[in-house]
Order: C-alpha cells, then sequence, then structure tokens
C-alpha cells in the first residue's frame, strides 16, 4: 500500500496549499471521490478566465446537441491566437479529457493544473515554452447523460458521464472518419492551431494490476523516425523515470494476447489512425494515451494523471525546440517527393516471433469456471505479484501500395472532399471536363459485418485489382497533391485498403450495387444461344457449378452470372471511383487547368 499512502498523502498537502478557496475545485472539495457535471465545470472554467489574465475561456464548436466545445487557452502572457504564440517562440500542447465522459480524471486533474499555474504562481515557470489548449470536456452530450451508473469497471467517482455522443457514436473511432460533428469541430482546431503535442486522458477497463497509470504513444513504425526516436528515446523515457522516481510506478498500456489472460503475454500494438494518438502520429505530431486504472480510487487516478501531464509539460519546455525542428522535417520529408519513392505501409500485423521478457506488477489471481456460462475467468485478489511475462511489440507492414503524384475525387464525391476539408487536405478544383489515363482498382470478393459499427456496416474483406483506363474526369473534381504534410491521412483515407479508408466506412459502397437486372425469359434464351456459340464459356459454366453448389442450385444467380458476360453488364459497377496519376507531367496539367 506504500503507493497509495504517496498519492493520498500528496492530495492533503495539495488541497490546502491552494490561496483562494473559491476555486477549490467539487474533485477536492468531496476529497476526491465526485466530479463537477457539465454546468459546474464550464462554470469553473469562466471563473478560471475571469480571474487570471493567462486564461482564456471559449467555445471551439457544437455537439449533435448544439452544446458549446469548452476550450481553455493557458499562456504566460495571455496570448490566445495561434500566430501570436508561435511569433512568441513558443510550442503549443492539447491536453484533451472527457471523450469518454465516464473517464473523467484528465477533466478534474488538467482544471487542477491550470488553475495552479494561473492563479497560484506554482511551476510557472512551465509555460514558458509552452502554451496549453485544454478541452476539459469533449464529448458534451456525453457528459450530460451524468449518473452513478455509466461505468459498472469502474471505482469512482459517485457520478459521471456515458460513453458515447447523444448519436450512440465513440468519438474516440471518429479521428480519421471525422462524421460526427464534435470530431469536425475538433479537426478543425487541430489546423488552426497545428499543436506540437497531443495528450488524451482515458480510464482503462481490463485486468487488474498494481500500476495507476498506463500509456500508449506511436513509436513501433507509424510514424516520422525522428518523432518516434525521441518520443521513446527522449520524451518517454525522462517521464516514466520521473515518475517512477516519485513513487509512481507506470507501464505500457496493458494489453494481453488472449484477453483478460495475463499468462498469454503481452503486446502493443500500431494504433489506426481512427484512434486520437494513432491520428496524430500520421499528422507528424506526437500523441500521449493516458490510461488510468479503473479499479484504484479516483483520488489517486486523478493525482496520477496531474503528475503525468505535469511532469510531460516540463519536459516539452526543455525540448521544445527539438521538437519543432523535428517536426518541421517530418512535414517537409511527408510532402517531398522522397516520401514517395518508397512503398507506403497502409497496416501494421504484430510478429509473434519477437518478443523480451519484461516484470509486470501483477495481483495474484484464481481461473473460475463460471456457473453461469462455463468459461474460465480470472478473479483477481489483493496480493501483489511480480509476473515475468514475454512482451510482443515488434510491428511489420502487412500491406504496402506505391503512392501516386495526385489523387482524383471525382465532383460527385462531394461528402468526400467535404470531409478531406476538415483534415486540413489541401487540393484543386478541375476547371473543366477532361479525358485523361488514370490507375485505378476493381473491387472484388467483398464482404461486410452483418452488425454496425460505429453506425455503418464496415467491410471485412476488401480485394482490388489494379488497372489503367480512359477516364472523363467532371469539372469540380478534387486533385490533391501529395506534397504536403497530411499525405499519410489521404492515403489512408482512399486507397481501399488504407487502414480506416472510406472504402472499408462504406462511403461507397453504392458503387458496389447492381442497378440493372434481366427477366429470366430474356435471359434464358440469350443464355441458351452463348452456351451454343462458345465452348469455353460452356466449360467455365459447368466449372463453376461444380465449384459452387451453391451457385448450382440458384437459377437467380445462373441468370445473372449469364448476364454479366452480355453487353448489357453495367461496366461501372464495383469500379472504385478514386483515380491515382503516378505521370508527374499530367499531375502538374491536372493541378494547373
Amino acid at each position: 500500500m506504500k503507493n497509495i499512502f504517496v498519492y493520498c498523502f500528496f492530495f492533503v498537502v495539495f488541497s490546502t496549499d491552494s490561496q483562494d478557496t473559491a476555486f477549490i475545485t467539487k474533485y477536492e472539495k468531496s476529497g476526491g471521490t465526485e466530479t463537477a457535471n457539465f454546468s459546474e465545470t464550464i462554470e469553473y472554467c469562466h471563473h478560471l478566465d475571469e480571474a487570471s489574465p493567462r486564461i482564456t475561456y471559449r467555445g471551439f464548436g457544437k455537439s449533435a446537441r448544439g452544446k458549446e466545445l469548452p476550450l481553455l487557452i493557458a499562456d504566460k502572457d495571455g496570448l490566445k491566437d495561434p500566430a501570436a504564440i508561435r511569433s512568441a517562440g513558443r510550442i503549443v500542447l492539447l491536453i484533451q479529457a472527457c471523450i469518454h465522459p465516464g473517464e473523467c480524471e484528465g477533466k478534474d486533474a488538467g482544471l487542477m493544473l491550470l488553475r495552479d499555474l494561473a492563479l497560484n504562481d506554482k511551476n510557472t515557470g512551465l509555460l514558458n515554452h509552452v502554451s496549453i489548449l485544454f478541452i476539459p470536456v469533449f464529448n458534451v452530450d456525453g457528459f450530460e447523460r451524468f449518473g452513478p451508473y455509466n461505468r459498472i469497471n469502474q471505482n469512482g467517482p459517485k457520478e459521471m458521464g456515458w460513453r458515447v455522443n447523444a448519436n450512440n457514436l465513440n468519438l474516440n473511432r471518429d479521428y480519421l472518419k471525422a462524421e460526427t460533428p464534435e470530431m469536425q469541430a475538433w479537426l478543425q482546431l487541430f489546423n488552426q492551431w497545428d499543436p506540437d503535442f497531443f495528450i488524451d486522458t482515458h480510464t482503462t477497463d481490463g485486468a487488474d494490476y498494481q500500476y495507476v497509470l498506463t500509456y500508449g504513444m506511436e513509436t513501433t513504425g507509424d510514424m516520422d523516425p525522428g518523432l518516434s526516436s525521441w518520443s521513446n528515446d527522449i520524451f518517454m523515457k525522462e517521464l516514466n523515470d520521473g515518475m517512477t522516481k516519485d513513487g509512481f510506478p507506470v507501464f505500457p498500456y496493458i494489453d494481453f494476447r488472449d484477453w483478460h489472460n495475463p499468462e498469454s503475454g503481452l503486446v502493443t500494438e500500431v494504433s489506426p489512425p481512427m484512434l486520437s494518438q494513432g491520428y496524430t502520429s500520421s499528422r507528424n505530431r506526437p500523441g500521449l494515451l493516458i490510461e488510468t486504472h479503473m479499479l484504484k480510487p479516483y483520488d489517486i487516478r486523478v493525482r496520477a494523471t496531474y503528475e503525468y501531464l505535469k511532469k510531460s509539460l516540463a519536459i516539452l519546455n526543455e525540448e521544445y525546440l527539438t521538437l519543432k525542428s523535428l517536426e518541421k522535417k517530418a512535414d517537409e520529408m511527408v510532402a517531398s517527393e522522397n516520401f514517395r519513392k518508397y512503398d507506403f505501409p497502409l497496416h501494421f500485423n504484430l510478429s509473434d516471433k519477437d518478443s523480451i521478457m519484461v516484470d509486470f506488477l501483477g495481483m495474484e489471481y484464481e481461473k473460475i469456471t463460471s456457473e453461469i456460462t462455463g468459461e474460465i475467468y480470472f478473479k483477481y485478489g489483493t496480493k501483489r505479484k511480480t509476473y515475468h511475462l514475454s512482451s510482443f511489440s515488434k510491428s511489420i507492414p502487412s500491406a504496402f501500395v506505391k503512392l501516386p503524384e495526385v489523387y482524383i475525387v471525382p465532383v460527385e464525391w462531394k461528402n468526400v472532399i467535404q470531409l478531406l476539408d476538415f483534415h486540413g487536405v489541401k487540393y484543386h478544383l478541375l476547371s473543366k471536363d477532361t479525358m485523361i489515363p488514370v490507375s485505378s482498382y476493381t473491387l472484388k470478393n467483398l464482404k461486410w459485418n452483418a452488425n454496425p459499427y460505429e453506425g455503418r456496416h464496415t467491410m471485412t474483406q476488401i480485394e482490388t485489382d489494379e488497372i489503367t483506363e480512359e477516364r472523363l474526369i467532371p469539372s469540380g473534381s478534387a486533385i490533391i497533391s501529395l506534397n504536403q504534410p497530411c499525405a499519410r491521412v489521404i492515403a489512408y483515407i482512399l486507397e481501399p485498403n488504407g487502414n480506416g479508408s472510406y472504402l472499408s466506412w462504406g462511403f461507397f459502397d453504392a458503387v458496389t450495387e447492381q442497378k440493372e437486372h434481366a427477366e429470366h425469359y430474356v435471359m434464358e434464351e440469350i443464355a441458351l444461344k452463348m452456351l451454343k456459340d462458345d465452348p469455353a464459356l460452356k466449360a467455365e459454366f459447368e466449372k463453376k457449378k461444380v465449384a459452387e453448389p451453391g451457385f448450382a442450385k440458384n437459377p437467380d444467380w445462373i441468370l445473372n452470372w449469364f448476364f454479366s458476360k452480355t453487353l448489357y453488364w453495367d461496366k461501372h459497377i464495383d469500379a472504385y471511383p478514386i483515380g491515382k496519376i503516378f505521370d508527374k507531367v499530367i499531375a502538374k496539367r491536372l493541378l494547373e487547368e
């Protein structure tokens, strides 16, 4: 219990040291057992704004229900404009809380940290080279669904918000898809401020263990190599060494190879760009995921988050020039021709052959056979135990693509073009109809999930054939050069097998639908003539019946197969509408027309 005593002692000292009791948070007043509801949180934000010239409150968008999304700006000189802050030589740290409003440690920790920096003259040097954007509640509508029964696995606070927004969508699956008004507002904020570092605060579910806080950061291959090395060797090393020294042992985000089975070993995988830190890394901006442990008391989780935020801020103040330099190099590299010399990895798989042994501070547990389901489950006890586990963290690219000079999004897919706007993608709108040779794909063997995921029936299997054909590119189509820092995001979105591609989310489902059909009495005579006139087709037909018994028994499938062999068949079905140009001369011409 040593670590818990450290946390509790720190809590008492902190609570009695505030200069103005009006700025003691509800969390502190409750002894670390409660968090403020939404209206109380916004009232506190306004108080900070009114009390300190270093703090500015503003809204940065609206929720699905029209509620204002709150933002606090902390700057030592009271600057509130990104250009002014950049001119002052400072970098920008974006801290986000309550994307999952039941996980609200980051809100309480962040508000106390800003209060201490702005009002109590504590650690004011932490704002010397860093200005802070703090979103205390991102998922406003979910937070307003406030109550005591929103997180069954979690030990406090007494009441909290609900996981998803008013449309029942998880915002932390929407960074790339960008369909929710909340995420669209967040992306506009991100593009406006271009933060140098991002922190997303969460509470985990899962197993029991000794760590109060676990973390995630993209350092395994999907981010610029220079930024990955700095994140791993400088930032994370100094941060975690400091936490351990102060009695806050931390560990990478806990994920077992077999869910809930510690004996199976640990895995650390590349985060997809639909998740927060996976998205920011694709934009060449390091993102830190904080996951406090849901079974630890709420006050201890908040304290750990507070310390992690404060120590992160201290390191960024030391490393701000290095970080700015590395990000500038990463942006220039991604926007250059050199970036396209190498095949781009669209997906990563975790190697199951490359592991190390690590000490894991866990809890003893027993395996119990469920009386209800008959399965084996794990019940954790109160005795601490250090386990020696295999840890797998080497990710290997599993799908590659050669990136073009430009992508083409036809004008009729305006919804896709509008979403690219939210991602800050720059493009040129074609001024006239143009017929040119275009590279693209024919889609085949597609499969969809039977159940919806985040409001869509996603594809579970995508196969493609590469094609080159003459296409009419209509006026108003978006011509997207890859010479821009968000080239990774563009590829993820527009490549059919990109991680989180819009094809996989169902944005282009319509092109897979057959719209014209042949009546049986019409197709019967045509099919008989085809079999008589074409022996090769007849052999193919007989072979298909043997190989596919279901096909052989289905008259609709059989006659539709013959229909697909006629000139009446729709040549646009399963034709992926996004085009690619690899020729530099043609690409340059399109960007100028």
